[in-house]
């Protein structure tokens, strides 16, 4: 089968094609064919070395297909179930990836195989976001980062769909759009704006109840002056570089803040947490409250482009690789 392995950390020329014997299920393990794998940001913090990892090591996080085969003790699935996941560790950049069953979700009718993969790892992150780490209201203000992305532009929607005002952060007046038709209500465009400053302007003066942010180091200090009094600060990604040693203190001066840095991992660890957080997605997609805008699609033996194109800050909405 064809895979894609690192044998070290780097650029993305460190990704290489590799023919690999297909896996065989063992006990309680699904054999998944995926049909759609999902691009996302932590493929890049572990390529780069910034999420160490035993090596070689195959990325990947995310994808959706068929079963193709099961292993004793199975009691989930059967060959020929249409399943996706994407809280089951890295693997994914191959046609055929072994899964613990207790890591993989049953596909509902009217949901294919690439919306899935554009939307599990993502979705789940935002239903994280929304749902738990800051259990957003209707009538409460947020602040989304990166608002037309994968991850943005599911909790933009998911956020008007609960009744929020949502504010979009995104670095182009074209992602501005996209972030508008995702729900937005106000759109900042970071590299020019004082994203702080019309904040303030918006909320008139108040700030928001809670900062979404994927970014990183490059956003922390305007989240931080986003906020509202006892606001939340939730910094679930490192897309500019992992946020600086800060003093605790900057929390308090700046109106009792506080800070969580989740990780999607410790909030779907049980097979019942995994479902819920599944079931919840699904429904909302199922609804129409929330679309899955996939931007680009990439052969698999292409993901050294995707991976560039990514980090450019080049794409919008869910990359897949197609194998």
């Amino acid at each position: 089968m064809l895979a894609i392995q690192i044998s070290e950390t780097g650029g993305p020329d460190v990704l290489k094609a590799v023919d690999l014997p297909v896996p065989t299920p063992g006990p309680g393990e699904v054999l998944v064919r995926h049909q759609a794998i999902g691009l996302n940001f932590i493929d890049t913090y572990m390529r780069s070395g910034l999420y160490p990892m035993p090596l070689p090591a195959i990325l990947g996080s995310e994808g959706a297909g068929v079963v193709e085969a099961v292993g004793p003790e199975v009691t989930r699935f059967k060959a020929g179930d249409r399943v996706a996941h994407g809280a089951a560790g890295r693997g994914a950049y191959a046609e055929y990836q072994a899964l613990p069953e207790g890591r993989v979700s049953r596909l509902p009718d009217g949901i294919d195989a690439k919306t899935a993969a554009a939307a599990m790892l993502k979705g789940m992150t935002a239903e994280m976001l929304l749902r738990h780490c800051y259990p957003l209201k209707a009538g409460e203000t947020c602040l989304v980062w990166a608002a037309s992305g994968g991850v943005g532009s599911i909790l933009s929607q998911w956020a008007h769909a609960i009744g929020a005002m949502v504010i979009g952060c995104v670095g182009s007046e074209g992602k501005a759009e996209l972030a508008r038709s995702h729900g937005c209500d106000h759109v900042i465009l970071y590299k020019s704006e004082d994203v702080a400053a019309r904040v303030r302007e918006i909320t008139g003066g108040s700030g928001v109840r809670v900062s979404y942010d994927g970014v990183g180091k490059a956003s922390f200090d305007a989240s931080i002056r986003s906020l509202g009094r006892r606001g939340m600060l939730v910094t679930y990604g490192n897309a500019s570089g992992p946020v600086p040693p800060f003093e605790p203190l900057v929390l308090s001066r700046a109106g009792s803040l506080f800070l969580t840095r989740p990780t999607l991992f410790d909030y779907v660890a049980t097979i019942e947490e995994l479902d819920a957080s599944a079931a919840a997605l699904f429904e909302v997609i199922g609804s129409g409250a929330v679309k899955i805008e996939i931007g680009r699609e990439y052969a698999l033996n292409d993901v050294r482009q995707a991976h560039i194109d990514l980090q450019a800050g080049e794409t919008f909405g869910s990359q897949l690789l197609i194998p």
